[in-house]
């Protein structure tokens, strides 16, 4: 039976990304975003939307992720699970970036004058090349980390053989509050340094607690008893966040390293899922139209913000507002109109996409 809040949880999430992607933008508070500001307000106040979700949308997403993962393998062999997951997401974030995501690279390149800074360095130019290129990962870090993830999970499998998952269907609630303690230990290891939002073993104990405790019914259950409370007390966590660190860099160290940005991660995601399992479990033409299509959005949202930010922000052609808004607009056409272009033409729905040729 298909879990809908699930469907629903996952591009919920996916929109917010999207928000938060054109606050990030043009962000002037914390930390330098794409271009960076273009207001001339003394303090961007409405830049604390950043602080609020930050810590926990991606976190939710490697949750789901590693409730798909575990319901996928309950109905298909761990062989057909890896092909899968290298179609979907290694695929895409490696042959694709040559194919379609260096324009991402070129963009993100462009917007930061990084070009200019290379050839004055005296970089050559296929180096300059290739460095576009990977400059065109942006979002898909996510997809490169759950790759990894899914790789792991098959070796975990292979020697826990169920007994973890037999566990984990027992858990109760005061045990799941716990699970906090290993979230803020793995803050602190395997972080990458420069690019931060490589942050391999904190994820990796999300998408865990996804696949061996959160993708049984049962916890799913107790959690959705409390889905209230939980609610209530995540979005206090969250203000709480914001308001102490607007203004410092939420996303690296020593932040993100610290035991209230795990709070605020744990506690964000179990509130999303609670709240889903509880209140979004349903499914329509719309939802269904949403869910069908999230994964587009994903991948493309962001060149649709960034060229926006490059061609028109960054030269000064319309009003703060506007670009804005424009951007916003920008991040959904680019989202669903490339993928509903590229889905359908042969070899690029494979290398961008992860789509398999219909027979």
């Amino acid at each position: 039976m298909r879990k809908h809040y699930l469907d629903n949880l996952r591009w919920i999430t996916v929109i917010i990304v999207v928000i938060y992607h054109v606050f990030y933008m043009y962000n002037a508070e914390g930390v330098l975003g794409g271009l960076g500001k273009i207001t001339n307000l003394k303090v961007q106040y409405y830049d604390i939307f950043q602080y609020l979700v930050y810590p926990w949308f991606m976190p939710v997403l490697f949750v789901v992720s590693g409730i798909s993962a575990r319901l996928y393998l309950d109905s298909h062999s761990e062989k057909e699970f890896f092909r899968s997951r290298t179609l979907k997401l290694l695929v895409p974030s490696t042959i694709g970036l040559f194919v379609f995501q260096f324009i991402q690279g070129y963009v993100s390149m462009s917007l930061g004058g990084g070009f200019e800074g290379l050839a004055a360095a005296g970089v050559p130019k296929p180096m300059i090349y290739l460095i576009m290129v990977a400059s065109g990962s942006g979002v898909l870090w996510y997809m490169h980390l759950l790759w990894v993830y899914c790789v792991v999970l098959l070796l975990i499998r292979k020697i826990e053989k169920g007994r973890l998952l037999e566990v984990g269907a027992k858990t109760p609630l005061w045990l799941v509050a716990l699970f906090l303690f290993p979230i803020w230990g793995a803050a602190q290891i395997l972080n990458t340094p420069i690019v931060s939002v490589y942050r391999i073993a904190f994820y990796f104990v999300f998408f865990a607690l996804g696949y061996f405790v959160f993708s049984h019914d049962e916890v799913i259950e107790r959690l959705k008893k409390i889905a209230v409370p939980l609610i209530v007390l995540a979005g206090a966590i969250c203000a709480v966040f914001a308001f102490m660190y607007f203004g410092e860099n939420y996303a690296d160290k020593p932040i993100n390293r610290g035991l209230l940005y795990a709070v605020d991660a744990y506690a964000g995601s179990l509130a999303m899922l609670a709240g889903m399992a509880r209140f979004g479990d349903f499914s329509g033409p719309f939802s269904k139209w949403m869910s069908g299509h999230s994964f587009g959005l994903y991948v493309f949202h962001y060149l649709g913000i960034s060229s926006v930010a490059l061609f028109i922000a960054k030269p000064g052609l319309m009003p703060a507002p506007v670009c804005y808004i424009l951007s916003l607009v920008a991040g959904f056409i680019f989202g669903y109109g490339l993928y509903a272009i590229i889905s359908r033409i042969p070899f690029f729905r494979w290398a961008v996409l992860g789509i398999k040729k219909e027979k």
